[in-house]
């Protein structure tokens, strides 16, 4: 039995591709893992606020910490999961803006990452993440290969809190490459 959480980030619903493939993910986990927990943070809805002064001073300690309660119970549900499944559609070549401020919610000093040894060290551990990003364009390969900004980043800023152990799957091409959605649907092993 595992913890999923699925961060969706998608203000198209269940019309998104980046949803039906995290929920395709989410299905193979299932499978794999009788009896497993789902949480769903549908980031579009939570409405996390963009940095700005009163919520680094929640952040820093100083000022009203109900400021930083989003942040909080975020922080609470990556600590909680096993397993993260984040459902990311590609707009202008990057995540969404709603998905951005999650990470800026999660990206805490003494809560997912510390420098008490002089250098950066992820605090969350031995958790798998999963990346269901989905574009029009393709991107994985080929010569648009550069101008994906969100898996390189998405890599990144989860190595950097401690979260490695990372595996992407695409839906891309839709509606230029035939059966891209099917494709990219059928893509998806749990082993």
């Amino acid at each position: 039995m595992k913890r999923i959480l699925h961060v969706t980030s998608s203000p198209r619903g269940e019309a998104s591709n980046s949803n039906k493939l995290g929920n395709k993910i989410v299905e193979k986990l299932q499978s794999r893992y009788p009896g497993s927990t789902v949480t769903v943070n549908d980031v579009v809805e939570t409405k996390y606020a963009h940095i700005e002064a009163e919520l680094l001073g929640a952040f820093m300690g100083m000022g009203e910490a109900s400021a930083g309660r989003h942040s909080d119970a975020a922080v609470e549900q990556l600590e909680a999961a096993d397993i993260i499944v984040i459902s990311v559609p590609l707009y202008n070549f990057n995540m969404p803006s709603a998905l951005k401020a999650w990470i800026d919610h999660i990206v805490r000093a003494g809560k997912t990452f510390s420098y008490a040894t002089g250098k950066p060290q992820g605090l969350l551990k031995d958790k798998k993440v999963y990346l269901a990003i989905a574009s029009k364009g393709v991107y994985s390969d080929g010569p648009m290969k550069g101008f994906d900004f969100s898996e390189p980043y998405l890599r990144f800023i989860l190595g950097f809190i401690g979260l490695t152990d990372v595996t992407t799957y695409r839906i891309e091409g839709d509606g230029l490459v035939e059966n891209a959605v099917e494709n990219g649907l059928a893509s998806v092993e749990i082993l």
